[in-house]
């Protein structure tokens, strides 16, 4: 059987919500720049793309901020150190998770950038 190092559980922990706070930052920085590049001068499509955009940082910012209470949750009950096979199975979804999230922010952050070309 493997041995749970709940120590190193806890660093990587430390470590997502900590690059989840970065990403937090640098999706609300680029909410700014999606508001300044939104003029009433943008053509239909442009200003439907702002929307989207928009939208789809609301949602991306309330993602990062549930995964990062539900890592701060997990680093709770690691602290405790109960059932540590149990600890073990959570911390590997959470992993899952946040690897996914890093996905879909990535992809995002491509559709942003995209936009932002296409209004220069």
């Amino acid at each position: 059987m493997v041995q749970v190092d709940i120590s190193q559980l806890s660093a990587e922990c430390s470590s997502w919500r900590e690059t989840l706070r970065q990403l937090r930052d640098e999706f609300n920085n680029d909410e700014v720049k999606l508001r300044q590049a939104a003029t009433p001068n943008l053509s239909r499509e442009l200003l439907q793309d702002v929307e989207h955009l928009h939208n789809q940082f609301h949602i991306q910012l309330i993602n990062i901020h549930d995964l990062k209470q539900a890592i701060k949750s997990h680093e709770r009950q690691l602290a405790l150190n109960e059932q540590p096979e149990a600890q073990q199975a959570s911390h590997d979804t959470l992993f899952a998770e946040y690897q996914s999230l890093q996905a879909t922010l990535k992809d995002l952050r491509t559709e942003f950038n995209e936009f932002l070309h296409r209004t220069r």
